[in-house]
C-alpha cells in the first residue's frame, strides 16, 4: 500500500516538472523538441553534396572542424514544395554521440511542458507511422508534434548512424 501511495507522490511530482523543448515550424505543422539535444541554430547555408545519398540528406558542412551532415525534414516527411527563405534555418543537434544539421523553415521559440500537458498521438492503425511522435502538446491556440528526435535521428532509414550489427 505504501509503494502505491509513493507512486502516486511521484507521478503528480512528474506533472510538475517541466521540460524545455525548442519549436519549429515544418509546413503548416508546428513540432517541438527536446532542448537539451539540440547544440545551435544557424542560418541555412547550402551544404556540399553527397554522392549517392537519399534526397532528404542535403550534403555536410564544415562546423568547427566537424563534419555535420545536414538532414532536410521537410524532404523526409513529404512535405510538398521546399523553399529556402531567409527565415529558413539548420537546427544542430547532438544525438547518440553525433552531430547532426536538420533543416527546418522557422524556429519558433522555446516552450515548457509538463508531462501532463502531452497528450499521447492519435492510433493511426498503420498506415501512418507515429514511433517518432511522442505525443501532442496545447499551448494557448498552438497545437505541437512533440518529437523523439533523437529516435527519428537514429532509425535505420535515415542512413546517419552506422548499424554495429551490419
Amino acid at each position: 500500500m505504501e509503494a502505491m501511495t509513493h507512486g502516486g507522490v511521484t507521478a503528480g511530482e512528474d506533472d510538475l516538472i517541466a521540460s524545455e523543448y525548442l519549436t519549429f515550424t515544418l509546413g503548416n505543422e508546428e513540432y517541438a523538441i527536446d532542448i537539451l539535444k539540440v547544440q545551435e541554430i544557424r542560418g541555412y547555408e547550402p551544404p556540399t553534396l553527397i554522392a549517392n545519398a537519399p534526397p532528404f540528406i542535403k550534403g555536410v558542412i564544415n562546423l568547427r572542424g566537424i563534419i555535420v551532415p545536414i538532414v532536410d525534414l521537410r524532404i523526409k516527411f513529404n512535405l510538398g514544395k521546399i523553399e529556402y527563405t531567409p527565415f529558413t534555418v539548420v537546427v544542430i543537434l547532438n544525438v547518440a554521440g553525433r552531430v547532426i544539421g536538420v533543416v527546418v523553415d522557422s524556429v519558433s521559440d522555446v516552450i515548457s511542458l509538463t508531462a501532463s500537458q502531452i497528450r499521447p498521438a492519435p492510433d493511426f492503425s498503420g498506415t501512418f507511422d507515429t514511433k517518432y511522435i511522442l505525443g501532442l502538446a496545447s499551448m494557448d491556440s498552438r497545437m505541437m508534434i512533440v518529437t523523439d528526435i533523437e529516435r527519428l535521428m537514429t532509425s535505420a532509414d535515415m542512413e546517419l548512424i552506422d548499424n554495429a550489427s551490419a
